[in-house]
């Protein structure tokens, strides 16, 4: 595989991680239901920031994953500050949806917040359990090593995400439904996702 094709695929790997990051903020926004259980909208697409985390980590090494963590986590933090800047701002009389845009994207506030906390102690958890995989496990078994650091990661967001997000405004009983059908989803996901490692190639040290 060329350079060029590398540089082009861990850019790609980094915006998703990003764009994903954002849109599943607002998509959780949403709380439905599948199966019998309550889950928040952006659990549909959450789950794949960590394979994604995966692919940066092996493409461009450890530190700028963390980077990248951190990077995501300030523009989430730009995105909400601007929809609280939206809301308070005056609407046009002409403008029929002020109330409605306000209730629903002037509420990504906590779940920004809460994803936001999440991600950084899950997301650097599965940095740390990746790179820990490599070093003391196998350096082989690339898949492994997605496995391994998602199934540590995902209950740890799942958890601090569901409880900061909507502690206070729902039931317990739909809470633990939220993390439970979080967990069983990014582990899903996670699965399908795992063939996403062996499109880069292993890091140069």
């Amino acid at each position: 595989m060329k350079t060029k094709d590398i540089t082009t695929i861990g850019l790609i790997a980094i915006c998703g991680y990003i764009a994903s990051q954002i849109l599943s903020d607002i998509g959780s926004v949403k709380i439905a239901t599948l199966l019998g259980f309550s889950i928040d909208g952006g659990t549909f697409l959450y789950p794949i920031t960590f394979t994604l985390r995966d692919l940066i980590h092996k493409q461009f090494g450890k530190n700028t994953a963390k980077k990248i963590i951190i990077l995501a986590a300030v523009i989430n933090l730009i995105m909400v500050a601007f929809f609280q800047f939206l809301t308070k701002i005056p609407a046009d009389s002409s403008w029929a949806f002020n109330n409605e845009f306000t209730l629903i994207l002037g509420a990504v506030w906590r779940i920004t917040i809460a994803s936001i906390i999440a991600e950084v102690f899950s997301e650097l958890t599965d940095t740390e359990a990746y790179q820990f995989f490599i070093n003391k496990i196998s350096k082989k078994h690339q898949w492994g090593r997605v496995l391994f650091s998602n199934a540590i990661a995902l209950p740890i967001d799942s958890i601090i995400f569901a409880f900061i997000a909507f502690i206070g405004t729902l039931p317990m009983s739909v809470i633990w439904s939220i993390v439970l059908s979080n967990i069983l989803m990014k582990g899903i996901i996670t699965l399908f996702s795992v063939p996403l490692i062996y499109i880069v190639p292993e890091r140069e040290n």
